[in-house]
């Protein structure tokens, strides 16, 4: 999901499109991608995780090698949007997290950190194997190898996911940490709680997605070249690794709200000091200060969820809330290439994203005060 972002500028170059056309194959990707993670969700609840990887593991080698055949940007974005989104990655991420969350209690939060690391293991490794791809081979070939390697490797992954987890018994044990599970979770209504967390999520990744997508190109354009760019990208994901772990850990003590409001907070700050800054090394800085401050916000939507939904419906929950953080990060990934078009730098796109992000810390600080107020009155 992160290597469209490497080939963006040879892409934009060979079909002669415009900054913001050449965003939209990701855009389309994390659209499909969030929409394919309900009803993937939805089947995980019902058959299991390992079917639905199978069609996953199908679904990523055509998708990467129809991309690398494309004639235009149409079939490129298509190819992200149908294949790589709703039926590829759609089958792992949110269904994995949600799985997860059925197997552990007590450490739940690192559990669920864990497995969410792994699309930053892949973020972290991809980047510059694709960029000396690009440099070596081209970027149509790149992608083609990447296609076949990726299917293979997660058809025979899946057949260690056949187990079921544990029947869920209802609702998450609590504890005077999480507060009271309910039916009426942060003291709202299901759908009114499930709303509020999905304005939440696509508001934290429109933010996110501002370094992720364009930090690439950003570079391309300082005049520090493409190679910059992706060093710069792998050593935000390889910190989101360790943001993620150490984010797990804190969620198992302070709970899933708190530690969203806390990694939206940091995330706030890095956002800021792209602003000021864009030197060589300071971005280098400032991308790892990033990756180490937003790693672990989108798996604590997971552990809230299960902390405060029923735990039967977790597949279904989870898939909604991450479709609402990948439309975000959509959102974010077209609107901050739209905004340069406009404004012919990156410094506006800054600034759209660190208004979102404030749009994410009212509303987590407002359910973080809710619980407050549940457990007073519930004491």
């Amino acid at each position: 999901m992160y290597v469209v972002a490497v080939v963006l500028p040879p892409v934009q170059a060979e079909f002669g499109v415009d900054r913001a056309n050449a965003s939209l194959p990701y855009t389309l990707m994390m659209i499909c991608l969030g929409v394919g993670g309900m009803w993937t969700g939805k089947l995980a609840d019902r058959y299991g995780i390992t079917p639905v990887l199978w069609v996953g593991s199908v679904a990523v080698t055509a998708g990467f090698v129809i991309a690398g055949l494309a004639p235009n940007i149409w079939v490129f974005g298509l190819a992200h949007g149908i294949l790589l989104g709703l039926l590829g990655s759609s089958s792992t991420f949110a269904p994995l997290m949600a799985d997860t969350s059925l197997w552990w209690n007590k450490r739940r939060g690192i559990a669920v950190a864990i497995c969410a690391c792994g699309n930053y293991v892949a973020g972290a490794f991809w980047p510059p194997v694709a960029q000396w791809g690009i440099e070596t081979i081209g970027w149509r070939q790149t992608y083609i190898g990447m296609g076949i390697f990726c299917g293979v490797c997660m058809a025979l992954l899946s057949f260690l996911m056949r187990q079921r987890p544990p029947l869920a018994d209802g609702h998450s044990s609590s504890s005077s940490i999480h507060g009271p599970t309910s039916s009426k979770p942060f003291g709202l209504q299901l759908g009114q709680a499930q709303v509020l967390l999905c304005i939440a999520a696509v508001a934290c990744c429109v933010a996110m997605s501002m370094p992720q997508v364009h930090i690439v190109a950003y570079c391309s354009d300082l005049g520090y070249g493409a190679a910059r760019g992706a060093e710069m990208l792998s050593l935000m994901l390889t910190c989101g690794i360790v943001s993620r772990l150490v984010s797990g850990w804190i969620c198992d003590r302070i709970g899933g709200i708190r530690t969203l409001l806390l990694g939206s907070a940091l995330q706030g700050i890095a956002l800021l000091l792209f602003l000021p800054f864009d030197g060589l090394v300071p971005l280098y800085i400032i991308s790892g200060m990033f990756g180490l401050f937003q790693g672990g916000i989108v798996p604590a939507y997971a552990i809230i969820v299960r902390e405060h939904f029923p735990p039967k419906e977790a597949g279904a929950r989870v898939g909604s809330v991450i479709m609402a953080s990948l439309v975000g990060m959509a959102i974010g990934g077209w609107l901050s290439g739209k905004i340069f078009d406009l404004t012919g730098s990156y410094h506006a796109a800054f600034m759209n994203g660190i208004a979102w992000n404030l749009l994410n810390l009212t509303i987590s600080g407002w359910l973080f005060w809710r619980i407050r107020a549940l457990n007073r009155n519930f004491a």
